[in-house]
This record gives structure tokens, C-alpha cells and sequence, in this order.
């Protein structure tokens, strides 16, 4: 989405969930803000924080526990569908970064889908 993700993500091995997102989002501000310019480090910053650009993330995030199968799917579809929803895209699978052409018609994508996630399947049942 232009100004939010939708991440599903398990319990990682080591750390905590605020950790892997910490990380996420220190990163991902580095690559994409633009570098500090000041040559010296003895130069102090004339104008206080005034000029410091805006903050990449916002403080915090919104997490949902997911303890079934039929909730997890129900979490993808929504993500899924939301850039649709939004009017981004006209169909799921135009959304270049969703995970849908994974689970629905098999793709790898920017997306990564890890091992294991791979064992539910988001295809209406036949009858």
C-alpha cells in the first residue's frame, strides 16, 4: 500500500515479534531516508531539529495474534484484497507487491513466501 504493509509474519525463533519489526523498520528508514551530509562531526546543527526530515515509520504498529489456520487465511485474503479495495489495481494478482500470485497461481514474486506457508491453501474448496 502507498502509505501502510500488511505483514504475516510466525513467532521468530529468537527475539520478539517488536524486535524483528524494529529491525524491519530501522533498515528499511536507512536505505530510503536521505544520509546525513555533515562532514564534521564537531558542526553542531545550527537550527535545532527544525530541518530534520520526517520520521519514515510511524512509531508504532498494529498486531493481531493468529492461532488458527482459517484466521491466517482470512488475514491473507483481506491483504490480498485490499489494494483492490483501494482502487489500486483492478484484480489481487496486479499488485506487484502481494503475495498472492505465490499462493494462488504458484509464482515466486518480490514477495517471499518462507517454507511451511506453503501448506495451506487459499483456493475455494470444490463441493
Amino acid at each position: 500500500m502507498p502509505e501502510h504493509v500488511h505483514l504475516l509474519l510466525t513467532e521468530p525463533e529468537v527475539g520478539t515479534p517488536s524486535t524483528v519489526m524494529q529491525v524491519l523498520k530501522q533498515r528499511t528508514a536507512r536505505a530510503l531516508l536521505p544520509k546525513n551530509t555533515r562532514k564534521d562531526s564537531r558542526q553542531g546543527n545550527l537550527f535545532g531539529d527544525k530541518l530534520q526530515c520526517r520520521a519514515f515509520w510511524q512509531a508504532r504498529f498494529y498486531d493481531f495474534n493468529v492461532w488458527t489456520t482459517k484466521k491466517r487465511v482470512e488475514k491473507l485474503r483481506y491483504m490480498h484484497r485490499n489494494p483492490v479495495k483501494r482502487g489500486l489495481v483492478d484484480s489481487p494478482e496486479q499488485w506487484r507487491w502481494s503475495s498472492y500470485r505465490f499462493y494462488f497461481l504458484g509464482e515466486a514474486g518480490p514477495v517471499r513466501v518462507n517454507f511451511g506457508w506453503t501448506e495451506i491453501s487459499l483456493r475455494p474448496r470444490a463441493a
